[in-house]
C-alpha cells in the first residue's frame, strides 16, 4: 500500500520551523536587552555590552522577520526587546539644553597617549586651535611630557600636576590658570594613576579636575580589577563643589558601575551634547574593532555642556575628546 504525505502535514511542518526560526532570532535580543537594563553584565559580558548601540540597530530585524512570517507573539515580544534598547541608547543622539549656567567658558579636553606613542604636536596642536583651558592625558609617558613642553604646552597650558611614567599607567592634568590641592592616586587595578588638582577659574567657583583611567576589562580574570578602580571613582558632590572627571573609563554608557557613578550628581557631557555615540575607542590602530564610547568628560549635573567632539591623535588607538562648557558663576 503506498501512503503519501498530505499536503496539511507539510505545511504543519513548515509552520513549526517558521515559528522556531522567528523565537530564535528573537532570544538573543531578548537576553541582550534584559542583561542591559538589569545591569547584569559579569565576565565576558562586560566586553559584549559596550557594543550594545550595535544590537540596538539591529534589534528590528527579528521583528520584521517575525511580521514577515505573520507570528504575532515573536513580534511582539521582539518589538518590546528592541524598544527597551533603543529606548537605552537613543537619547545619546538627543541633545539636553539642561541646565543653562551663567559663569564662564572652560574648554576641557582629554586624551589617551596610548604609552606615549601618540604624535605630540597633533596634541599641542589641538590645544592651541581649539584654546583649550583644561588638558588631561592618561597613558603619560616621561618622554612625550618633555616633547609637548618643546612644542609650546608650558606656554599654553603653565599650570599642571604630571606623574609621567613609562608603560601605560602615567597621568597628567594641565592648566590655563592656577592650580591647587594638586596630587595623584593609583588605582588598585592595573595600578594606572590618576592626577588631580583644584583650577581656579576667573569667574568661576573652584573646579575640581580628575584625570580618570580606570583598569580595561580586557579578559575575564581582570574583570574585578576594573569593577574596583570603577567604583573608587570620586563620586560628585552636588552639594559641595564643582567637579569633572575626564579620562579613559574603559566603559561605555551601558555598562552599570559607570551608569551608577553618573548617578552621583554627574552628566556626560557627550550624552548630554548628542553626541554620544561618537567612537573614541576602536579601530583607530588599526584593530578591525567597531568603534566604542569608552572617554568621556563627567561633568557636575550644575554645569552646562555647549558641545562636545572627537579628534583623531594619531599614533593612539583613542581619540581625544572635546568639551565646551560654561560653569555657574562664582
Amino acid at each position: 500500500m503506498i501512503t503519501t504525505k498530505g499536503p496539511g502535514r507539510a505545511g504543519s511542518r513548515a509552520a513549526r520551523f517558521a515559528t522556531i526560526a522567528c523565537w530564535l532570532a528573537v532570544a538573543p535580543v531578548v537576553a541582550w536587552a534584559a542583561l542591559r537594563l538589569a545591569g547584569l553584565e559579569q565576565g565576558p559580558l562586560v566586553q559584549a555590552v559596550a557594543f550594545t548601540p550595535y544590537v540596538a540597530a539591529a534589534a528590528l530585524l527579528p521583528v520584521v522577520l517575525a511580521l514577515a512570517l505573520r507570528r504575532r507573539a515573536p513580534a511582539v515580544v521582539a518589538a518590546l526587546a528592541a524598544l527597551a534598547l533603543v529606548a537605552a541608547v537613543a537619547p545619546r543622539v538627543v541633545r539636553d539644553d539642561r541646565p543653562t549656567a551663567d559663569g564662564p567658558a572652560l574648554r576641557l579636553l582629554t586624551a589617551n597617549l596610548l604609552k606615549g606613542g601618540a604624535d605630540p604636536a597633533r596634541l599641542v596642536e589641538l590645544v592651541r586651535a581649539h584654546r583649550v583651558d583644561v588638558l588631561t592625558v592618561q597613558e603619560f609617558t616621561p618622554e612625550i611630557a618633555a616633547e609637548v613642553d618643546r612644542l609650546g604646552l608650558a606656554t599654553l597650558l603653565p599650570y599642571r600636576m604630571l606623574n609621567p611614567e613609562v608603560g601605560t599607567t602615567g597621568s597628567g592634568l594641565y592648566a590655563r590658570h592656577p592650580l591647587s590641592g594638586t596630587g595623584w592616586r593609583r588605582n588598585e587595578g592595573f595600578q594606572l594613576t590618576q592626577a588631580y588638582g583644584t583650577v581656579a577659574v576667573p569667574g568661576a567657583p573652584p573646579l575640581r579636575v580628575e584625570s580618570a583611567h580606570p583598569a580595561a576589562p580586557y579578559a575575564v580574570d581582570v574583570v574585578p580589577d576594573w569593577w574596583t578602580d570603577l567604583r573608587a571613582q570620586p563620586p560628585a558632590t552636588p552639594r559641595g563643589g564643582l567637579s569633572i572627571l575626564a579620562g579613559d573609563f574603559n566603559a561605555t554608557l551601558d555598562h552599570a558601575p559607570l551608569r551608577d557613578l553618573i548617578d552621583t550628581g554627574y552628566v556626560d557631557a557627550a550624552d548630554a551634547a548628542g553626541a554620544g555615540l561618537s567612537g573614541t575607542w576602536g579601530p583607530y590602530d588599526g584593530d578591525p574593532i567597531p568603534p566604542v564610547t569608552i572617554d568621556h568628560v563627567l561633568v557636575d549635573r550644575r554645569i552646562e555642556v555647549r558641545a562636545v567632539s572627537v579628534h583623531g591623535v594619531p599614533g593612539s588607538d583613542h581619540r581625544a575628546v572635546l568639551a565646551e562648557l560654561r560653569l555657574p558663576a562664582a
